[in-house]
């Protein structure tokens, strides 16, 4: 029996290792906790199977491997100021020597020879031509940047030098050869690798590339992502009023999947409709679609339905967190996912970084974060069977759990600087526990937002 939602044949993402039955494995569950298999429903049964969430660590691995099942997306030439947040499709070479020529490391005098010099009337600056040679017992101004004349003994610095009644210069410490001088290729040859394939595209890294002669960069492109919102009984805005309920989630997906690393391509409203869902679906040419609420089995909530009707592969049938249990992950097409998201915002921002986030980092070809622990200031209460996803403030070495966490709240995240991953059964005052930074509050590349 093919479990619902899911293609015969569909491949496995977790495991290298792991076929088709232990990728069905995941999403059933038997009827009761002895090993027998449950038994095979009627027909027109199938809807009602119940699935087995999967657990919240490999839910995030099955959704980095999801990715990397599809084609590579084509790198890209990009432009130094479209590539901040990237990553580098091809080796990162220097175009030239840097520096291309011998620079003045300070402002002061090139001298040539022992001192006292005689100073030349004109300096050097930066951006001017080569000037002509210095003969020995000569000096001239020079400021940091500029070419260094030829025959150049050293640069001596503004404060290190004075100049006599006759107008000689005289050096107040000892001069070495080679004194302040950036010699040509002191950074690098031309042809020298300067970065690898891999690595991401950070302000320092568009200076390097800028200094070494380049105009654009090859990236992997931005993953394209289209925001589904559902629900009739949504506004958009004024206060709430008669069973409607304001729209949190339509402001706040589209820059939070821009700080993952995803170019946003349209946010569409489409209510409780079947039919208009199934066409978006269909429809989407985008890598990842998101959409909120309708992940559940009311009698309104058509993505699971949807999914079916269309041939979708269900990779993640809700997962073992809360909040945001009812989470799903399906490739809709070859080359696209449709993450679900509860309805709830603090559950869905649970599935943006359970099931969002490492499959954008893998289409991105951004390296992962390392994890990173600290213990918790107060004691958390944990689920019995689920991992428990609590937003936190980070005072000094520890983190501070927030109240306020409820799956429908966005109060404690607003003031969060990472989740704290709380094992079943929940974790003690002072017990490390895993963190999950918010894009933003790493002081990092993820704090831009277009």
């Amino acid at each position: 029996m093919t479990a619902p939602g899911i293609r015969a044949g569909a491949p496995a993402e977790d495991s290298d290792d792991l076929d088709v039955e232990e990728a069905l494995a995941l999403v059933r569950e038997p009827n009761d906790a002895s090993d027998a298999p449950a038994p095979t429903p009627a027909q027109g049964e199938q809807r009602h199977v119940r699935h087995k969430a999967t657990p919240w660590p490999r839910a995030r691995a099955i959704a980095a491997r999801a990715a990397r099942s599809g084609s590579r997306a084509t790198p890209v030439s990009v432009s130094l100021a479209d590539a901040l947040g990237l990553v580098l499709a091809a080796p990162l070479d220097a175009l030239t020597d840097l520096p291309s020529f011998d620079t003045s490391a300070m402002d002061g005098w090139a001298v040539a020879g022992p001192g006292p010099w005689e100073v030349r009337e004109e300096g050097v600056l930066a951006g001017h031509a080569q000037p002509g040679p210095l003969t020995d017992g000569e000096a001239v101004r020079i400021a940091t940047g500029a070419r260094i004349p030829g025959d150049t003994t050293a640069v001596l610095r503004t404060e290190h030098g004075r100049t006599d009644a006759q107008g000689r210069l005289h050096a107040t410490r000892e001069v070495s050869h080679g004194q302040d001088i950036r010699p040509r290729g002191q950074e690098c040859r031309s042809g020298d690798q300067l970065l690898p394939v891999g690595t991401l595209i950070t302000p320092a890294v568009l200076g390097l590339a800028a200094a070494a002669g380049y105009d654009a960069v090859t990236a992997v492109p931005r993953p394209r992502a289209e925001v589904l919102v559902l629900g009739d009984e949504l506004l958009t805005e004024g206060l709430p009023h008669d069973g409607l309920i304001r729209d949190a989630l339509g402001p706040m997906l589209p820059p939070w999947l821009r700080a993952l690393g995803a170019e946003v391509t349209a946010v569409r409203r489409l209510g409780d409709d079947a039919k208009a869902l199934r066409k978006a679906l269909t429809s989407s040419t985008a890598d990842l679609v998101v959409t909120t609420g309708g992940t559940a089995a009311g009698p309104v909530d058509h993505v699971h339905p949807t999914l079916d009707r269309i041939g979708a592969e269900l990779l993640v049938d809700g997962v073992k967190v809360r909040p945001g249990h009812p989470m799903l992950l399906a490739r809709t097409k070859e080359n696209q996912h449709l993450v679900g998201l509860p309805g709830n915002p603090l559950a869905a921002v649970s599935g943006l970084l359970t099931l969002a986030e490492p499959l954008l980092r893998t289409l991105a070809a951004r390296p992962a974060p390392e994890p990173y622990t600290l213990p918790l200031r107060e004691a958390v209460q944990g689920h019995p069977y689920d991992t428990r996803l609590i937003p936190v403030v980070l005072r000094g070495d520890h983190a501070v759990p927030l109240h306020y966490n409820g799956p429908a709240m966005l109060r404690g995240i607003a003031a969060a600087d990472a989740l704290a991953v709380v094992p079943p059964g929940g974790a003690r005052q002072g017990e490390e526990a895993e963190l999950l930074d918010l894009p933003w509050a790493t002081a990092g590349i993820g704090v831009c937002f277009t």
